[in-house]
Formats: C-alpha cells, sequence, structure tokens
C-alpha cells in the first residue's frame, strides 16, 4: 500500500502529522478537470435543488418519491463538495490538512454511502412490490420509506465519522497501516449493497420479461431501472478505484471523479426526460410543467394514453397517493 491517500486526483503525505497545504493546481489537465467538474457540477446543483423543492414543498410525496427526495439530496451534497473543492484548486486556495479530512472528505464519503444505500433500498422495495403486490399494498409500514431514509443517513454517518475519521487521525499521527478497519467494513458494505442492488433489479427484471403474466411497464420502473444503469457506469467505478486503492496501488485520476459528478448531474435529466416522454408525440400540444413532468416520472401505474398522445388528467393528478 502507499503512504498517501487518493482523493480528488490529490495525493498528499503528513509532514510530522502537521497541517498541511494542498498545491496549487499546476497543470493544464488539471485545471480542465476542474472547470468541468465546476461546470458539470453547477449544472447538476441546479437540477437537483429543482427535485429537492418540488418534492420537498410542491407536490404530494408517495413511497419512491420519499426516496428520490433524499438520493437528490445525497447528490446534491456530493455535488457540493466537488464544485467548492474544484473552485479552491482553480483559484488557487491553499486547504488546510485538518479542514480538507473533516469537511471535504466526511461530507463525500456520507453522501455516496447514502446514495448508494438509498438506491439499493429503491431497488428492494420495488421488487417486494412486485413479488408481494398484497402485503405491499395492504400491510407495508405507511411511513417505512422515511424511516429506511433515516436510517440510511444515519450509519452512513456514522460508518464514516466513527471508522473514517478515526483512522485518518490514527494516520496522522501513528501510521497509514493502522486503518485496517475502515479499509475492510466501508468497501465490505458497498459490496453488500452492490448484491442487494443487482440481485433485486435482476430479480424484477425477469417478473417483467418471464412471468406467466405480463406486467405492464410503468414509468417508475423506466426511472428506477436507468438511474441503476447510470450509477452502475458512472459512479460505482470511482468508488471501487477509490476504496480499491487502499488495498492496491491503483491510479487515481480525475476521470473518476468526473465520471461521479456526470452521475449526480444525471439523474434529474433522468427524472425529467421519463416524465416528459409521451409515446405520441403532436405539434401544439400544450408544454407541461416541471411539477406535473417529476409527478409522471414517479408514476407507477399503467398508462392509459388518451387520443391525444398524453395522459388524461385523472392518471397524472393520481401519483401522489401512496402511502410514505
Amino acid at each position: 500500500m502507499n503512504s498517501t491517500i487518493p482523493a480528488w486526483g490529490v495525493t498528499f503525505t503528513p509532514r510530522n502529522g502537521n497541517d498541511r497545504d494542498f498545491p496549487p493546481t499546476s497543470n493544464m489537465k488539471t485545471w480542465i478537470f476542474n472547470l468541468l467538474t465546476v461546470i458539470i457540477g453547477l449544472i447538476g446543483l441546479a437540477g437537483n435543488a429543482v427535485v429537492l423543492w418540488l418534492l420537498g414543498f410542491r407536490m404530494r410525496r408517495n413511497a419512491f418519491s420519499v426516496y428520490i427526495l433524499n438520493l437528490a439530496g445525497a447528490d446534491f451534497l456530493l455535488l457540493c463538495t466537488y464544485v467548492v473543492y474544484s473552485l479552491l484548486e482553480l483559484m488557487n486556495i491553499f486547504v488546510p490538512n485538518i479542514i480538507y479530512h473533516i469537511v471535504f472528505m466526511t461530507v463525500t464519503i456520507s453522501s455516496y454511502i447514502a446514495g448508494l444505500s438509498i438506491l439499493s433500498a429503491i431497488s428492494t422495495e420495488r421488487c417486494l412490490s412486485v413479488l408481494c403486490p398484497i402485503w405491499y399494498r395492504c400491510r407495508r409500514p405507511r411511513h417505512l420509506s422515511a424511516v429506511m431514509c433515516a436510517l440510511l443517513w444515519a450509519l452512513s454517518l456514522l460508518m464514516n465519522i466513527f471508522i473514517g475519521s478515526h483512522c485518518r487521525f490514527l494516520f496522522m499521527i501513528h501510521g497509514y497501516y493502522q486503518c485496517t478497519a475502515f479499509y475492510f467494513i466501508i468497501p465490505t458494505w458497498l459490496i453488500f449493497l452492490f448484491v442487494v442492488l443487482s440481485g433485486s433489479s435482476l430479480t424484477v427484471l425477469a417478473r417483467f420479461l418471464c412471468g406467466s403474466r405480463k406486467m405492464p411497464l410503468t414509468r417508475l420502473y423506466v426511472t428506477i431501472l436507468v438511474t441503476m444503469l447510470v450509477y452502475l457506469l458512472c459512479a460505482l467505478p470511482p468508488g471501487i478505484v477509490w476504496f480499491g486503492s487502499f488495498w492496491v496501488d491503483i491510479h487515481f485520476d480525475r476521470t473518476e471523479i468526473i465520471l461521479s459528478v456526470i452521475n449526480s448531474r444525471a439523474n434529474p435529466i433522468i427524472y425529467f426526460f421519463v416524465g416528459s416522454w409521451r409515446r405520441q408525440q403532436r405539434q401544439g400540444q400544450p408544454r407541461q410543467s416541471l411539477k406535473l413532468v417529476l409527478q409522471n416520472a414517479l408514476e407507477d401505474k399503467a398508462e392509459v394514453w388518451d387520443s391525444k398522445g398524453g395522459l388524461p388528467p385523472e392518471t397524472r393528478g393520481s401519483s401522489g397517493s401512496s402511502v410514505m
């Protein structure tokens, strides 16, 4: 293992246990990556802010919209840390080592773990709703989504603070090899979440494709499926490289950061694209509001299309009636 910790593509080595300033941006490649991170990140912050505003204050929440609200919050926090850190590097503002650990790394790791945990919870609950529809409709606890999100946020924060921060302070004081618990527990948790996410998604997909009774494809399932595919392509590789570098010598560069930023940026686009997609496109059709588009993306019922290719009014307004 190296004597440096890879994070945001920056490696650093403590000097006599004292705080150390990070070096300023030194080459064009780093400057370009930082600039891309800021541009994509700011757009992603705007998109996730819209999702947070609509789901938090403008729409009646249902079981899955509570998860989407918390997922947008995790993406928002993750993008904030990337954008702020990249701006500091672009402006050649030094970041003390202690601030980097307490602020940037705590928020980044907690948000990343919380995002994956929430996505796994979404996939698991969707699997239960497909395999056990009667239980899901009649016996599911009313506030299960809110309770699960609170527990997952608390677990992610505690896992990072009591394991990650403890490890970093040991690193600054005694040495890099004292961080064994941190390197084992968090990767093991991420592997478990990945197995749950993949297994539940494949189960639901098999039920849709191979079930004895053909199930209708809803916008909610499309939203969840596309979100998971983008996560597996963009957000999972940075996590593998990041935590895998604690065990083997893996070079961590800015490409993984860009992929993670793209994933957090893509989620609002997925919601609004799925919600605004229509089977028949006609000119002169009134443009839907962002609230209605997001509401459509979270609909968990088969669509009945009217003669104009849109959803009838009673179908549009019914998506918020589910339990939390």
